[in-house]
């Protein structure tokens, strides 16, 4: 946040997300959250518990959004002796870089035109 912003009562807030042509989400700030547990924790079991939702919910998710893209977005290997883990695939690190970059950007030039239109030393209306 810039010095500008910071002197105020209030600031400005967007969200971006990423969605096929019939409206369906791909991918999202919720998305990110959870491939990013995915990779600190290294199994979806672990990153659902980290972000207090259902296996099921974190897993539909993922799995939503691979459908969408058609590729995988994780290497999943099933358990047995030594439990089971997953990975992002390129694809899944492409996307997370390349929407974490996009959404610094976002919210960089949505902070500026912010003070730009809103100036610390004007009121609101």
């Amino acid at each position: 946040m810039n010095s500008t912003s910071k002197r105020r009562k209030f600031r400005i807030r967007s969200k971006i997300w990423i969605e096929d042509t019939e409206g369906k989400t791909i991918f999202g700030e919720g998305r990110l959250e959870i491939l990013d547990a995915v990779v600190r924790q290294g199994s979806i079991n672990a990153a659902a518990k980290e972000l207090k939702m259902s296996y099921r919910a974190v897993w539909g998710k993922i799995r939503d959004t691979e459908d969408r893209l058609g590729e995988p977005l994780l290497v999943r290997q099933v358990g047995g002796v030594s439990g089971g883990g997953s990975e992002l695939t390129p694809l899944g690190r492409n996307l997370v870089e390349k929407f974490s970059d996009l959404q610094k950007h976002v919210e960089s030039e949505v902070e500026n035109l912010f003070d730009q239109s809103f100036p610390p030393t004007k009121t609101l209306v």
